[in-house]
C-alpha cells in the first residue's frame, strides 16, 4: 500500500492535536474535583477503575505481542515515572497552583524530553528545535504569569510541578524505544497498568472518598480516565511511534493556551489579556519546530546550443 507523504505526516500530528486538547482538560478536571479526591487517590481512580479497564478491552480485540526483557523494563521505568509519579505530583500542586500556572510549569518537561531525546534517542539538537522551544517556553511562562493572576506561586507547588515535568520527560525517553517493537495501544496499556500498580496503596482511601462524592465528581472522575488517559495517551503513543520525542514534546507547549482557555470557559478562571500574547507565542514556537528543512534546488544546466 502506498500512503500520501501528506497523510502520513497529517495523522500524527492531528493525533498529537487530539492529546494536547484532553490533556489541556484533565488541568481543569483535576482542579474541578479537587475538592472532593485528595492527590493520591486520584492517580489510582484514573488509571486503576477506568483507564487501564477501557484500554484491555480495546486491546483483547487487538491480541497482545510478547515484549523482549529490555523493552518490558522500558515500559516498567515508563509506567511508574508518567503514568505513576506524575500524576501524583501533578494532582498535588494543583491543590497548591491554579490549572493555568500548573500547566505552564509542567511544560518545562518538552525541554527536559529534548535533551534526553537528543543525548539518548541520537535524535540530535536541530537549530529549528532549540530555538522553536525556547520561544515557546517564553510563551508558557507568560501564560502562567498572567493567569496566576500576579501572585507568588506556593513552593510546593512549585516543586511538585517540576517533579511532575521530570518524571514526564524521563517517561516518554523511555517509551520510544518500546514504540518500536510493540503497538501504540498495548505499550500504553501496559504502561498504564504499571502506573496503577505503583498506586494500589492509595486504593482503600479511594474506595472511601468515592463512597461520599457527588454524582458530578464521579463524573469527572471517569471523564480524566476515559478521554485524558485512555485516548490522550493512545493517541500519544500513536504519534510519537511516527514523530521524533522532542519535536513532538515541543507541541505540549500548546497545553497552557488549551488549559487556560478552559479554565476561564469551566471554572471562571479569567486569563489575563497578557495570556493570548503568551498563547501566539506559543503557537509561533511549535510552528518554528514543525518546519521542515528545504530541499536544495536542483541546479538547471543551460543547453547548449545547436
Amino acid at each position: 500500500m502506498i500512503t500520501h507523504p501528506r497523510l502520513s505526516t497529517a495523522a500524527p500530528l492531528a493525533a498529537a492535536g487530539i492529546t494536547v486538547l484532553l490533556w489541556a482538560s484533565a488541568f481543569v478536571g483535576i482542579r474541578g474535583i479537587g475538592g472532593t479526591f485528595s492527590a493520591g487517590p486520584l492517580a489510582p481512580g484514573r488509571r486503576l477503575l477506568i483507564g487501564t479497564l477501557v484500554l484491555g478491552v480495546l486491546l483483547l480485540r487487538r491480541g497482545f505481542v510478547r515484549p523482549s526483557r529490555r523493552t518490558l523494563l522500558l515500559i516498567l521505568l515508563s509506567g511508574l515515572l508518567w503514568f505513576g509519579l506524575y500524576n501524583v505530583a501533578l494532582n498535588a500542586a494543583e491543590r497548591h497552583l491554579d490549572a493555568g500556572t500548573a500547566a505552564m510549569l509542567v511544560n518545562v518537561g518538552p525541554v527536559v524530553l529534548a535533551i534526553l531525546a537528543g543525548t539518548f534517542l541520537k535524535e540530535g539538537f536541530p537549530p529549528r528545535l532549540l530555538i522553536g522551544s525556547g520561544i515557546a517556553v517564553c510563551g508558557a511562562l507568560v501564560i502562567g504569569t498572567s493567569t496566576a493572576g500576579g501572585r507568588h506561586g506556593d513552593l510546593l507547588g512549585v516543586g511538585l510541578c517540576l517533579v511532575a515535568a521530570v518524571a514526564y520527560a524521563v517517561g516518554v525517553t523511555a517509551q520510544k524505544p518500546a514504540l518500536k517493537e510493540l503497538p501504540a495501544l498495548q505499550v500504553t496499556w501496559m504502561g498504564c497498568a504499571i502506573g496503577m500498580v505503583g498506586c494500589l496503596p492509595f486504593a482503600p482511601q479511594l474506595w472511601t472518598e468515592t463512597a461520599h462524592a457527588s454524582v458530578g465528581a464521579i463524573a469527572g472522575l471517569v471523564y480524566l480516565g476515559v478521554f485524558p488517559t485512555a485516548v490522550a495517551f493512545t493517541t500519544w503513543a500513536y504519534a510519537l511511534a511516527r514523530t521524533d520525542a522532542g519535536k513532538l514534546g515541543a507541541t505540549t507547549y500548546l497545553v497552557p493556551l488549551v488549559a487556560a482557555l478552559l479554565s476561564w470557559a469551566v471554572l471562571s478562571e479569567v486569563p489575563a489579556p497578557l495570556a493570548l500574547a503568551g498563547g501566539a507565542l506559543c503557537l509561533t514556537g511549535v510552528a518554528v519546530t514543525r518546519l521542515r528543512k528545504r530541499p536544495a534546488p536542483v541546479p538547471i544546466l543551460a543547453k547548449e546550443p545547436g
